[in-house]
């Protein structure tokens, strides 16, 4: 998942600045990847001599790796499952377990698959800073070897300045975004071509007979190389979620025509160096940039894996946000930074967490040769999971032949776990971090999803059929006060318990009463016109429903001004009713007391729904109730 950052016709001029903005936001992290990349497959091989041999299998291996996993996969393939134009794991949940037509049970087991993988990426969301930014500060020690202490405190100086300002917003340093990296590659693609035309001869490393050779000769070993090749192919996953932000044509320009020559370039270039001096293996980016221009790259780097490190930090922000619309997590504070675009989010919690995570990454491991052993398993998992639900969607949807998508999921499944066990060494070296994120972000997002059901059935059972309360309140009208009274339900039937509890305790309604509800639709953005949904249920009662897509923050106020033919609402003559419950757990076969309890605490901490459904804090009245789960 990347970057939450949109780009509007106005600040974007026509297709090529849409280019150059997905060439910033979108390849961030597979643009910084040569930096540590090649040095990371020798070291993983036991500290693998950089003879010929070896240098054309690790090289193929590499070249193999991006063309089938993002150039066919993701860019050819999985691109065109998207979901009203949007795209990325939370896209392709909704897609597959609203609309493809599976059974209950199969339905649940995707969907737990697809959380998964959205827990996956807290995991690589966390190292990805970490070790971007860290092995760009590592060019300083090959420019001085004395400056080697001021590594770690310098890495450590940019990532708090990166999360500290997260505040502020991407738009201001957004635009700059396309051009760095555009000179970021073309300076990786010069270096390398200069390299390469020196030792031609590394070209040949194209031919997959070489990797196959290497395999042949090294065995276990080759496996082991095989889990840093990985290393190459992070940022897949941000070429699909970035696609509604961009479009499909766009990133694949971008994708064909700038960034991949120039990472192409690169390696092989790195690769001809090894081939002229085996010793370059230490660190050969930056043993392959000009000496004189080395300062220049340096600060180039760090500013290339700032802007891959705020993608990542902004897709964690976007990613959250969709799971509270769906209904996966808590409602948490979520602060907009720009006026104008939409995607532009800031969520201090995460941001919080994320920088704690990045922080104690880098102390405890130091280095980014250790960091790569916890890279990896959250990667290619989330990966194989993309592929298992893009599965679902071709056959189920697409209606493919069933043996064509079949072969067309086994043959990207094969790469993708070939590529997951070549990593399962790397759990007890670092990759256990990746893998208890995950865990634990997976544990929060179902507890919250199934302790949400349980309430949801709970709150269902203590609604007043709408018949019941008709019959009631002609029997015995209540006093009527004017101003216009919205009561929130979660639930779309019923009368509830908020509704209630006024007329129990203050024996009136108001004049005009509106049962609202908040609807999360299975797709991206809903059109205004499609926004409010309007049933009289009786004369000055009246049934809402707002209608909101994945990817956008619900607003009452604004969605209420919008005139109706059914009533007028006069914004200071109305007040929010909500319903706060206090949850009490119990032994129950449908939950563990222990997940109840931590649902509990959760929903405790959440974010108040005022604030989060944009509801002016003088104009809400809570009332509380006790709901035993």
């Amino acid at each position: 998942m990347s970057a939450p950052i949109s780009y509007s016709s106005a600040s974007q001029k026509g297709h090529g600045g849409l280019v150059l903005a997905a060439l910033g936001v979108v390849f961030g992290d597979i643009g910084t990847s040569p930096l540590y990349t090649l040095k990371q497959c020798f070291a993983a091989g036991g500290g693998l001599s950089a003879t010929t041999a070896n240098v054309l299998g690790v090289l193929s291996l590499v070249f193999w790796a991006i063309m089938i996993v993002i150039s066919i996969k993701y860019v050819l393939f999985i691109m065109r499952a998207d979901n009203k134009g949007e795209g990325g794991v939370m896209a392709l949940i909704s897609l597959v377990a609203q609309k493809a037509e599976l059974s209950v049970r199969r339905r649940s087991c995707i969907l737990l698959v697809g959380l998964a993988g959205a827990s996956l990426f807290y995991g690589d969301g966390v190292i990805t800073p970490a070790i971007s930014v860290l092995s760009a500060v590592e060019g300083l020690e090959v420019l001085k070897p004395s400056l080697q202490p001021y590594v770690i405190p310098i890495a450590l100086g940019i990532l708090v300045a990166l999360f500290g300002n997260q505040h502020r917003g991407t738009g201001k340093v957004g635009g700059l975004f396309g051009p760095v990296m555009l000179v970021w590659f073309v300076a990786i693609g010069y270096y390398g071509m200069q390299s390469l035309l020196k030792t031609p001869a590394a070209m040949a490393a194209a031919n997959p007979v070489h990797a196959y050779r290497f395999f042949v000769q090294h065995g276990l070993h080759g496996g082991l190389v095989l889990g840093a090749v990985v290393l190459a192919v992070t940022g897949g996953e941000a070429l699909y979620a970035d696609m509604g932000h961009f479009g499909r044509a766009p990133i694949r320009k971008a994708w064909f025509l700038i960034a991949l020559p120039a990472l192409l370039l690169s390696y092989f270039g790195q690769g001809a160096l090894l081939m002229r001096n085996p010793g370059a293996i230490d660190n050969p980016f930056y043993l392959s940039i000009n000496p004189h221009a080395m300062s220049l790259m340096i600060v180039l780097a760090t500013l290339a894996t700032v802007i891959a490190s705020q993608a990542v930090i902004s897709g964690a922000f976007s990613l959250t946000a969709q799971a509270i619309q769906l209904g996966f997590a808590p409602r948490l504070s979520i602060l907009h930074t720009s006026d104008a675009e939409r995607g532009q989010i800031y969520i201090p919690t995460i941001n919080r967490i994320m920088l704690l995570g990045v922080v104690g990454l880098i102390l405890g491991m130091r280095s980014s040769s250790e960091l790569a052993a916890a890279y990896g398993i959250a990667v290619t998992g989330t990966m194989a999971i993309d592929t298992l639900l893009a599965f679902v969607v071709i056959y189920n949807l697409w209606k493919w032949n069933p043996v064509v998508s079949a072969l067309v999921a086994l043959l990207f499944l094969t790469v993708d776990l070939a590529l997951f066990t070549a990593n399962i060494p790397k759990i007890p070296e670092g990759g256990w971090f990746s893998l208890l994120v995950g865990a634990v972000a997976f544990t929060f997002l179902d507890t919250w999803r199934r302790g949400r059901e349980l309430v949801q059935r709970r709150l269902q059972e203590e609604a007043m059929p709408v018949a019941d309360f008709l019959a009631q309140m002609e029997a015995h009208p209540p006093l009527r006060v004017p101003g216009t009274a919205v009561f929130l339900s979660s639930s779309r039937q019923g009368i509830p318990l908020a509704l209630l509890n006024n007329l129990k305790h203050n024996r009136v309604l108001h004049q005009t009463v509106v049962i609202m509800t908040v609807i999360t639709e299975p797709v991206p953005r809903v059109a205004p016109d499609r926004r409010r949904e309007v049933i009289k249920l009786a004369d000055a009662l009246f049934r809402v429903y707002l209608h909101y897509g994945f990817a956008e923050t619900p607003n009452l106020t604004k969605a209420l001004k919008t005139s109706s033919r059914e009533f007028d609402i006069d914004p200071a003559e109305t007040y929010f009713f909500l319903s706060r419950e206090t949850l009490i757990a119990k032994p129950s076969p449908i939950m563990a007391l222990w997940r109840m309890r931590l649902f509990i605490a959760m929903a405790r901490n959440a974010s108040s729904a005022a604030k989060y459904l944009q509801i002016p804090a003088g104009h809400v009245v809570e009332l509380g109730s006790q709901l035993v789960l």
